[in-house]
């Protein structure tokens, strides 16, 4: 595409002069003759570089030149037939690229010219690369340690291959991200990325969602639809937590995968796309081989570029580049300000294990700015996090009765394990016989009430305790009701 240069300029003898000087350049000119139309053209055109005269008949260029956004303005020349020093540095200050006084030479025009669109390459060079690579940053994945460095390695060595890209790692560690960025390195970058998660469709629908449907296909098929193939013809398809997939299906994504061809629901026409596949799963799709629920040759053929993100608690002083960055990100959804954490946040963020990963401590930096109208991060505005072995030793402490529940729990359910898993355990207790067993279900009802009488009936809080979730207390207690009433 050439580029597209907007010449505002109020005498229009002038305006089709500097358009002639372009010509010879290949460049794509528009013409507006007063600050109104450059306004508008602006938006319409949107040019690589602008043209300017100051002294427009509705308003002063410069201020035109003012009301650009930095982040995405062109480049600017400004033109004046009544320069002052003055007004060439307030031009350049506010991001003139260059500043030029009427009457203006052919071949210095376009010198000029070449220039600022040069200046412009460059800039979105640099803005690339610190996009990419600066502070640790790939794309939108974050850390500096040595294994996410690998997977950098990975993906930029991957990124120009068609090769499909299959990538492993525990839940929240970033597979969407990572497979982002394979598309976003790779010569597709500006075709679509698709992503369908096969764990979140019902098993009657993913083949419509991948495939598409014609109308009257089947019940609530109102309307022809193009599925995600469809979508993502010249770009790239992730498929996320692919193992989910029904093992009916798996023998159709095979055939996609090897000949790009596909038909829809109830259509006997073969579609034929370029696509790219990236897929994710937080199992073990060995495992799921030999269990039977994932095709062997479906794995074989879609394992071509393993990706194996690591666990956040592998990643050392990375959590602190991700909560920095997500206390930034977060700070501006939530409206708050943000200057920094103090060591013992930081502390506290080493030290903690993360089951969750990065999911876990996006959601616990939401909670902290959601509650806290503070902009310097305090280890006491950590919510209490489970299984926290550190606890004790930071100022983020639960209360001593809580602690004391959590202890007792524990030691109670390991104690319960042990007598169901030992028989032996039973008889070596003095005054304790088979009468003296009660059901396990009484005895874990008995512990959660426990845990939820000493979190003054705060049932998240219990949860957190008892390293559950609090949608399983919720079930376990209706599931009691309905004993009581049964």
């Amino acid at each position: 595409m050439p580029p597209k240069i907007l010449i505002v300029e109020d005498t229009e003898s002038l305006a089709l002069m500097y358009q002639s000087y372009l010509i010879p350049t290949g460049v794509e000119t528009r013409i507006a003759y007063n600050g109104e139309q450059a306004m508008c053209a602006l938006n319409e055109f949107e040019p690589d570089l602008v043209i300017l005269d100051v002294m427009l008949p509705d308003m002063n260029g410069l201020d035109i030149l003012s009301s650009l956004d930095p982040d995405t303005a062109p480049q600017v020349i400004v033109l004046t037939g009544h320069a002052t020093k003055e007004m060439a540095i307030k031009a350049i200050k506010l991001g003139a690229s260059d500043f030029l006084e009427k009457p203006i030479e052919a071949d210095r025009f376009r010198i000029t010219v070449n220039n600022a669109l040069k200046l412009k390459d460059l800039k979105q060079t640099v803005k690339s690369y610190q996009t990419t690579y600066e502070n640790g940053k790939y794309y939108d994945l974050i850390g500096s340690s040595s294994e996410m460095q690998s997977v950098y390695q990975i993906i930029k060595s991957a990124s120009a291959s068609k090769a499909t890209v299959f990538i492993t790692g525990e839940s929240g560690t970033g597979k969407e991200l990572c497979a982002r960025a394979v598309h976003l390195a790779s010569p597709r970058a500006n075709k679509p990325f698709v992503a369908l998660n096969c764990a979140a469709i019902p098993k009657d629908l993913i083949e419509s969602e991948i495939f598409g449907h014609l109308k009257g296909a089947f019940t609530g098929a109102i309307a022809n639809r193009e599925g995600a193939a469809g979508q993502a013809d010249g770009g790239t398809l992730f498929l996320d937590e692919l193992c989910e997939m029904d093992i009916n299906l798996q023998s159709k994504l095979l055939r996609f995968i090897q000949t790009g061809c596909y038909q829809q629901v109830g259509s006997e026409k073969e579609v034929k796309v370029d696509v790219r596949f990236v897929c994710a799963t937080n199992r073990d799709p060995l495992l799921e081989v030999q269990e039977g629920r994932f095709r062997e040759d479906l794995y074989y053929r879609l394992h071509v570029i393993p990706i194996a993100l690591p666990p956040l608690k592998q990643r050392g002083k990375d959590v602190i580049e991700i909560a920095d960055a997500l206390f930034k990100k977060i700070s501006k959804e939530e409206g708050r300000s943000y200057k920094g954490m103090s060591e013992g946040v930081r502390n506290l963020f080493l030290s903690y294990g993360w089951p969750g990963n990065v999911r876990q401590l996006e959601n616990t930096i939401r909670n902290i700015l959601v509650l806290h109208d503070e902009a310097f991060i305090e280890a006491n505005m950590i919510p209490a996090l489970p299984n926290a072995q550190s606890r004790a030793a930071t100022p983020v402490t639960a209360s001593n009765q809580s602690e004391a529940v959590t202890q007792s729990v524990t030691s109670s359910t390991n104690e319960l394990a042990s007598s169901v898993n030992n028989t032996s355990y039973v008889s070596s207790q003095v005054g304790f016989s088979q009468a003296d067993i009660e059901p396990l279900w009484i005895v874990e009802k008995r512990y959660i009430e426990q845990a939820i009488d000493a979190c003054d009936n705060n049932i998240p809080k219990a949860a957190a305790l008892l390293d559950v979730s609090p949608s399983t207390i919720y079930r376990k207690i209706k599931s009691w009701e309905e004993m009581q009433v049964s």
